[in-house]
């Protein structure tokens, strides 16, 4: 969610930086945004587990109401009203200036899609961004969404992207280094000639909304920062059918791509364990990719 690192311009290009400054951190401990990877303990697993499901199940509840006629508007209410009954915040709200509870991006909107008037329409792919702020803790997660009958490319596309993200998971595990998970995501896109986006990354978070390290999705395999138990942060590859290169528009928000093609994205936030990583944001239905019925 509203990732990189000069947001309300959304314009940095992520990059591969190693970064050797880890400090651990305890439950009460002050955590700022100072460039050091925190590593948190129990305390900021169970916190976590909490916020990510909360987020995952706000997602699973939007299914029925993604369908032709609803406006972006509508959603965004029903995700502010679950977020709030579920006993969080969304993050995203008033986020440097940011005025809305979740990001909704449609067919070739890359990401920071503001949610609004538009109308779904028969045969979008839309990506929906939640990120509820539940006890302090920070739980973050997109997913795809098919409208009504979307065709075999569209589809296609979303199913490589979230075969990319998964495969990027599998390498997050002790030893490893983020360039092991940009590899995976960025192979398995390139394989089926896809551009995977340089622009925007994945985040460290926990009790930071966004924080070190940065998590690039194209990048040479044993590079990067190594992942190390108690690391908290979110992998989202963002994939497009076209060329890989992004524009932002004027309302400083919105990235679409510069071909006009379509492009799909999914996110979850992992915390690195002992012998691999924890999903916490999982959809506790099983509505983990479309379709979903």
């Amino acid at each position: 969610m509203l990732s990189g690192s000069r947001l309300a311009k959304a314009a940095l290009a992520c990059y591969m930086a190693v970064m050797d400054s880890y400090v651990n951190v305890k439950d009460g401990d002050t955590v700022t945004r100072n460039g050091a990877i925190k590593l948190y303990g129990p305390d900021g697993f169970e916190g976590m587990r909490k916020a990510g499901r909360l987020a995952a199940e706000i997602l699973d509840a939007l299914v029925p109401h993604v369908r032709p006629g609803v406006t972006t508007g509508e959603i965004d209410d029903i995700v502010r009203k679950m977020t709030l009954d579920g006993g969080g915040v969304p993050a995203t709200l008033g986020y440097r200036g940011y005025t809305h509870s979740c990001c909704i991006s449609i067919n070739h909107v890359v990401c920071h899609g503001i949610p609004g008037p538009k109308t779904l329409k028969d045969g979008d792919i839309v990506n929906i961004d939640v990120t509820p702020l539940l006890d302090g803790w920070h739980g973050d997660t997109s997913r795809m969404f098919l409208v009504g009958n979307v065709p075999i490319k569209a589809r296609r596309l979303v199913e490589v992207t979230y075969e990319s993200l998964m495969l990027g998971i599998a390498q997050a595990k002790p030893g490893n280094r983020l360039g092991d998970i940009a590899h995976a995501i960025q192979s398995h896109a390139e394989k089926h000639r896809y551009g995977v986006v340089r622009d925007f990354c994945g985040h460290g978070l926990g009790r930071v909304f966004h924080d070190a390290p940065e998590v690039v999705h194209a990048g040479r395999p044993g590079t990067g920062p190594e992942l190390r138990p108690g690391m908290f942060f979110t992998i989202e590859p963002m994939i497009n059918i076209g060329r890989p290169d992004v524009k932002v528009l004027d309302d400083g928000w919105t990235a679409v791509t510069r071909d006009r093609s379509l492009s799909a994205q999914f996110e979850h936030s992992i915390g690195i364990t002992e012998d691999g990583c924890e999903i916490f944001t999982q959809s506790p239905t099983g509505l983990h990719a479309p379709p979903y019925a």
